[in-house]
């Protein structure tokens, strides 16, 4: 019952009706909702070193996992435990995660001038080679929230272990508006 259930929502993630349809204009805070994304207040580091740290007009968003709606992150290697759209909603779900912090640090996403750098790493079997695939999870979600703002320059690279066994982590520069 816990994998349909899990299933049914990866899926819905992925099937979200397009926001462009939905919300006019470069409010990510409206997109969100319409896409029925609710950002939680983000948790607390820990260890000794901050979720997102600003300096001048940039983020520094740390390195987040995917997170699911029960509150858990996912977890499992990409190309064994975790197939290929399983480990695109993961990347997703990082991005909903790294949202979070930084709607923390900086109060309204509506402050975001454009997503800048980010890099996503993947928890994968040696054998697979879609990792940048998986990372599209996050850049599209980007878009969707903020358009073309959402464009990003990106890296993405394969490893044989994560923290926790997560499948994705992910991290980002953001450049706010003066």
């Amino acid at each position: 019952m816990k994998k349909l259930f899990l299933n049914l929502f990866m899926l819905s993630l992925l099937l979200a009706p397009s926001v462009k349809a939905q919300v006019k204009g470069g409010d990510p805070e409206a997109r969100l909702k319409a896409m029925g994304i609710v950002l939680k207040a983000p948790g607390k580091p820990t260890a000794n070193f901050l979720s997102a740290v600003r300096v001048g007009n940039l983020v520094y968003v740390s390195g987040h996992g995917p997170v699911q709606e029960n509150g858990e992150y996912m977890k499992g290697k990409v190309g064994d435990q975790v197939n290929f759209e399983q480990a695109q909603l993961a990347a997703r779900l990082t991005g909903i995660s790294l949202l979070t912090a930084l709607k923390g640090e900086i109060g309204n996403l509506n402050k975001v001038k454009r997503i800048v750098k980010v890099l996503g790493m993947v928890n994968a079997v040696p054998t697979f080679d879609r990792h940048s695939q998986v990372i599209n999870g996050f850049s599209d979600l980007m878009v969707e929230v903020f358009g073309e703002n959402g464009k990003h320059a990106r890296s993405a690279i394969g490893l044989g272990s994560l923290p926790m066994g997560i499948p994705v982590e992910i991290e980002m520069i953001v450049e706010l508006k003066e």
